[in-house]
């Protein structure tokens, strides 16, 4: 099969350099469109990773029933929230997809396991974050959703297949949040509390020590045993895009946290560099 990303030129007769892989914690939509340490790191993470050929994204906000890819030239930016400010409905990140490698994505996963569709596109887990690493939007860029029915080891072996994209120039993007309870953040926010929780700081503290040791056993099974599970995560929408970076990674990977904190008391912003 051809490689989708060789050029017109043929391929390299030299190995490329493998790619990070990264996960960060996108927090609120706003993100997008203030001036603020969030999304300055975002930023600052593209200095942190070579220029991808192209980026697969696994963001906690395409939580649906099935593995599915974005197969289309031109993925629409999806504006998957309500209740905010206009500007950031206008918003529109035009970076093309590359249906070649979707299919070829595909088969990695296994054809029985993973589908094509056009139903979807970016949404702002992973725009929100893709606009201020590559503003350009030039670089080619697929989504692949997060199947709400599998076990979190099941999620982690899909994962695993996609790590040998590394070696192709191909940044593995997951978008979540280490520490997610948005009903304890609004309350925070209603109330102007923003004292981050113990549960919270556990959670955090623990998800930081599990990447240190490389321990991936661990972070599988995380949630839901960990005494904080169930506050730090709810539902496991925002944890799962941790699982599939982290399954990407080798133990010989340097770990980074460009990004640590917490915003609305309780949201963690944590970003991790793998590589």
């Amino acid at each position: 099969m051809t490689n989708p990303l060789e050029t017109s030129a043929g391929p390299s007769t030299a190995r490329t350099d493998r790619m990070p892989v990264v996960f960060v914690g996108h927090g609120s939509p706003m993100n997008a469109i203030e001036d603020n340490r969030f999304n300055r790191g975002f930023a600052a993470l593209r200095g942190l990773v070579p220029k991808p050929k192209a980026i697969v994204a696994i963001s906690a906000h395409c939580f649906v029933n099935g593995t599915y890819l974005t197969a289309q030239p031109n993925p629409r930016t999806i504006h998957d929230f309500g209740g905010f400010p206009r500007a950031l409905y206008e918003i529109e990140y035009p970076a093309p997809g590359n249906v070649d490698l979707a299919r070829r994505i595909r088969t990695l996963l296994g054809e029985q396991r993973a589908a094509l569709s056009t139903d979807w596109g970016l949404d702002h887990g992973t725009w929100c974050v893709l606009r201020c690493m590559f503003p350009e939007a030039d670089v080619p860029v697929l989504q692949l959703s997060i199947d709400r029915r599998l076990e979190p080891a099941r999620h982690y072996e899909l994962a695993r297949s996609l790590a040998e994209l590394r070696d192709e120039g191909v940044l593995l993007l997951g978008s979540g949040n280490v520490v997610h309870n948005l009903r304890d953040a609004f309350r925070r926010m209603q109330t102007g509390d923003t004292e981050t929780p113990e549960w919270a700081r556990s959670f955090d503290a623990t998800v930081r020590d599990i990447v240190l040791q490389h321990d991936h056993e661990a972070l599988v099974s995380l949630w839901p045993q960990h005494e904080s599970a169930a506050l730090a995560h709810p539902t496991p929408d925002h944890f799962l895009p941790l699982l599939y970076a982290h399954a990407a990674s080798t133990d010989a990977d340097a770990v980074r946290f460009p990004m640590e904190g917490f915003d609305l008391g309780s949201v963690s912003m944590r970003n991790i560099v793998w590589g």
